[in-house]
Parts: C-alpha cells; structure tokens; sequence
C-alpha cells in the first residue's frame, strides 16, 4: 500500500434530519469511474448545522438521532462499493458543527494517535459557528501519514467578508488538538466508538503538558479544511433584478448565465490569493455551480434532480459558500510536484433538506516512512500564534451554550414546552396546597 484514499463530503444540513436514503444514494457521486472499484480508505463527513440550535448547545443524547442517520446513509452506500464496510471511528462536535470520521472495518487497526479539537466563533465565541477537528495518524508497516481534517461554519451575509477571515484567525488560534484517551483501535476489531462517548466526552480534555497541545499548522501534518465557509460573491445584497442575471443550466461558456462568469466574483479566491486567509492552503479546480442559496420551491422538488432550472433565492447572490481545501506539509513544499494526487472535486445533487448542496473531495495522500512523520512536532509556520487563553475562552463559551441550549430547548420545542407547562401546573397546584393549608 503506497497510498491512502481519502472521500470527504461537507454538508450544511440545515437544522433537519438527513433522509439516509437520498444522501446514501448520492453519497460517492463525485467518485470518479476509475476509482469506483477503489473503495477509500477514509471517509470523513463535515457537518454544519447538524441539528437545531437547542439539540446542538445541549449535545449528548440530544444529537445522536442525527449521527445515527448519517451512519445509516454511510451503511445504504457502501452497499453498492464491492458491500465493504465502515466503522466510524470518531464522531465530535461543537455547538451546531459536527465531524464524523470512517474507515473501512478491516483497516481500523491501522488509525492511530487519535486527537480532537474545537472552538467557536459565533456569538461569544459560541458554536452557532466554529471549528472541529480531528488528527490520526494512518500507520501500515514501516508507512504512515499524519493527516488532519475540520470541519468548519464561518460567519455568513455578504457584507462579513472581515468577519470571516476574522473566524479563520481565531480557528489557527485556537483550534487546539488534545490527544483523545484511548486510540480508535484500542477496541475490538470492527466495533465502533460509542455515539453515547463520544457525543459526552469533553471535547477538549484536561491535559497538564503543553507538549501534547498542538495547533492546526503542524510540520508533519497534511490539513484537509472543509465546511460551509461562507464566502460569497458579492459585498452587497442583490437588487431587485439581479436575479434576472443569476447563473442556470448550460454548457455553453459564453452564455453570461455561466456559472463561471460569477466565480470570477468568488470572495475566497481573491483572499485566498492576497493572504488574507486560508494561509498556504490549496483548492482544486471548480468545475460545479454554486452551492448556496436555492429557494424554497427547488427544495420542495430536489433529492437528485439536477436537469430541472435552478430557482435561487432572491435575497442572496448565488455564491460557493461550501468548500473544501488542504494543506501540504513544509516538507514537501520544495518538490516541484504535489504529493497530493485529486481525483474529483464537484457538488452533489440538492437535497429537500438543505438549501446548500453538498461538495466532496476524493483525493490520495501518499504513505511515508515512520521517521518522517515523527520528525518536527514543533508548529514551525502558522499564520499566527496560540492563543494563551484557548483553553478558558472555550469552557466560559461551553457554559453559555448550555444555558443557550436549555432556553432555547424549554421555548422552542414541543418537549421543552411540555416541561415548562408541568412545571407550571405543579406549581399552581403547590401554592393551592400551600394557601389552602394557611387558609384553613
């Protein structure tokens, strides 16, 4: 094995469930013909706005029906990929963002080194929007490779350009990743990780040797950075006739409702090439529409359709919010070829459950010797520097989303509504008992 196959898919989910059917079915559309027998040795899944924001703050048990119907998808898809199977080997979230990592069952042995992180960047550095990440290392024989992988929700409207290299900073600031307490493998062979562990285990754990903490840019590391990052294609809200000019469906390239006429407008790019954000990270070649924002009426009649008119929502600029991104190792800089070998890179089809559509990534990291891997845990270029105040800046924002996710949970859903109206009933009656007994 000289190489290691990595599928990765963001999907901002839309607060709902995902319908395992419809995205198992579409799940490895961007697999190219030629790989389709290669079934990838990795799966990851970038998840934003994995539920609502109430089951999200409060995580836990509240959040597992949403992992299960990916986990089921994942099971529907592999079915029709010479019937191999994944195990998902870790499942972490922070606030409404999610990551969800697999590898197939009889190559779970070979993960290694497991660490997580995560921050937010919303509200009070809340996880309305943030980061969560995870880093193994890939280990068969005297090969291994280092990879890291994030998903990420960056701050969104037209107008935020700053405000979303701004959530990039603090992400290389304080996306710390902290050694999980056991290794994947350190199971049964083929048993998953608890839902239930993983969804309760603190995210980021109490570790006394700043030795083990360790940033996004990492020497060793090859970084695959994916979510709904929100960039846009324009500064400003589109007019009301804007949408006469918003991209459709052709081929023909001079047609100036091309979608690539408006990804010359692509705000990442442009920061991107400017060093504004994204430092030092790579993007394939897009070749697919824009991803966000489709209205209501496309919604009604998605899950798959992808011949039929795009019908976009007025309000915002049709724009490639979703994206994914890696990053090469500085020791592999000075080779005038990549090491990073990209086999796809597109959408897939709208589903009625999201007005974003789904990107994925097929890719393959070449295996190096041990020696190499091992070498330079020192972080020798990030962008910028640790923050000393992470760690506390992260367990003040967790306490808020839990009084964030209570309040929400008790007045925006029928349990909570449910809990608030016993509450009340019983308190009425108390003070009933109560004055009866003073009265009498």
């Amino acid at each position: 094995m000289t190489s290691l196959d990595i599928y990765t898919v963001t999907f901002n989910c839309g607060r709902e469930l995902v319908k395992p059917e419809v995205f198992a079915r579409h799940l490895f559309d961007v697999l190219p013909n030629s790989q389709e027998s290669k079934v990838p040795n990795i799966l990851i899944l970038s998840l934003q706005e994995i539920a609502p924001i109430s089951y999200s703050f409060l995580g836990g048990s509240f959040l597992v029906a949403y992992f299960d119907r990916f986990r089921h998808a994942v099971r529907l898809a592999t079915a029709s990929l010479d019937n191999r199977r994944y195990v998902n080997f870790i499942t972490r979230s922070v606030g409404m963002t999610a990551i969800m990592g697999f590898v197939l069952e009889d190559q779970a042995e070979h993960i290694r080194s497991l660490a997580t992180a995560g921050v937010g960047v919303g509200l009070q550095e809340m996880g309305n929007k943030g980061a969560v990440g995870l880093r193994f290392t890939y280990s068969v024989g005297d090969d291994a490779i280092e990879l890291s992988v994030v998903a990420a929700h960056l701050a969104p409207m037209e107008d935020a350009l700053e405000r979303r290299n701004q959530d990039w900073k603090s992400i290389v600031q304080r996306l710390i990743f902290t050694p999980v307490g056991q290794d994947a493998t350190s199971k049964p062979k083929g048993e998953e990780r608890s839902q239930y562990d993983d969804a309760n285990a603190p995210l980021l754990e109490s570790l006394d040797s700043a030795a083990q903490e360790s940033q996004l840019y990492k020497k060793t590391s090859y970084v695959i950075f994916a979510g709904d990052l929100n960039y846009r294609t324009s500064r400003l809200k589109p007019g009301l006739s804007d949408s006469q000019t918003f991209p459709q469906p052709t081929d023909d390239v001079d047609d100036p409702r091309h979608f690539s006429h408006l990804l010359k407008h692509d705000q990442l790019s442009r920061e991107m090439k400017a060093e504004r954000t994204c430092h030092g990270l790579q993007e394939a070649e897009i070749n697919f529409p824009p991803t966000y924002k489709y209205s209501d009426n496309q919604r009604a009649v998605a899950d798959g359709d992808n011949d039929i008119a795009w019908d976009w929502a007025k309000h915002r600029w049709p724009s490639w919010c979703d994206r994914i991104l890696y990053l090469v190792p500085p020791s592999w800089k000075e080779s005038e070829r990549s090491p990073i070998l990209v086999h796809a890179y597109s959408a897939l089809p709208l589903m009625s459950t999201s007005d974003h559509r789904p990107v994925a990534l097929s890719l393959s990291l070449p295996l190096t010797s041990h020696e190499a891997v091992a070498d330079g845990n020192a972080i020798s270029y990030a962008p910028f520097g640790i923050d000393p105040k992470w760690r506390d800046k992260r367990d003040a924002a967790r306490r808020m989303e839990f009084v964030a996710g209570l309040m929400a949970y008790l007045g925006l859903t029928w349990e909570g509504n449910g809990i608030l109206l016993a509450l009340t009933i019983g308190a009425l009656g108390g003070w009933a008992v109560i004055r009866g007994v003073f009265d009498g």
